[in-house]
């Protein structure tokens, strides 16, 4: 874990820089516009994993009386708050949140799951610090068509020649580094679907609905080796809402 958070606190300019500040078209196209839907009319916010925050201020954009951000990295919480725009920040991990039970009516987490290890405690985390009824909106990087060795193939060894995405050993967790560019390297934990859904179950949240975008526009007109696979999506939300088990 600490080699992890390492690893973070030394790229942490990697992710300000470029994925923040419209940088990002995957961001500024999708996942913010979807954040914004889903957390419109919640007035209590915790944004896990906020990185910079720019999830959280747009949630505070959007008046909310209430919106925390954590990230256990000291460098994306210092430019959070100097990049302020209405939220509170700290320095926590999100298998120990420093918030009192039932005190968010809403919580988001922005491909972070994909880097934490203990994932169980993190996602009952979540359960204990919603309020019964409250929302959570979960954006991983597609676990299915994301697996570690997946992508798009052009077999040239078959006549005709054919295109196609392989998927990698989706059922099997792995937890690697990688380099997402020259020099930048960042842990990254894959796991099957189902993983999350089942933790998410036992800790009373139900899922009520997922969502798989298609890659937005502005993505493909950079990703050029991405434009045949344009059908597969990067991108899993799923939304889910802690049981009130006082309701008939």
């Amino acid at each position: 874990m600490a080699d992890d958070i390492d690893l973070w606190e030394a790229h942490s300019d990697w992710w300000q820089d470029g994925f923040t500040d419209g940088a990002d078209p995957e961001y500024e196209e999708q996942i913010l516009p979807i954040a914004a839907n889903l957390l419109s009319g919640y007035d209590r916010i915790l944004d896990v994993g906020t990185g910079e925050g720019q999830v959280a201020r747009l949630a505070a954009a959007q008046g909310s009386s209430l919106v925390a951000g954590i990230d256990p990295t000291a460098n994306q919480v210092r430019v959070a708050a100097e990049r302020a725009g209405g939220p509170l920040y700290a320095r926590s991990a999100a298998d120990a949140l420093p918030f009192a039970d039932e005190t968010f009516d809403a919580v988001v987490a922005c491909l972070v799951f994909e880097h934490i290890e203990a994932v169980d405690d993190a996602i009952e985390e979540v359960a204990r610090v919603l309020r019964p009824g409250g929302r959570f909106a979960f954006f991983l990087n597609h676990p299915l068509l994301q697996t570690p060795n997946s992508g798009w193939i052009d077999d040239h060894m078959v006549e005709p020649p054919e295109q196609y995405w392989r998927i990698g050993p989706y059922l099997v967790e792995d937890n690697s580094i990688e380099e997402v560019e020259k020099d930048v390297f960042i842990p990254f934990i894959h796991r099957p679907m189902s993983r999350y859904v089942n933790a998410m179950s036992e800790a009373g949240l139900v899922l009520r609905r997922m969502m798989e975008p298609a890659p937005p526009p502005g993505f493909l007109i950079r990703a050029i080796e991405y434009q045949e696979a344009s059908t597969i999506p990067r991108l899993l939300v799923l939304v889910a809402d802690k049981l009130d088990l006082g309701s008939p």
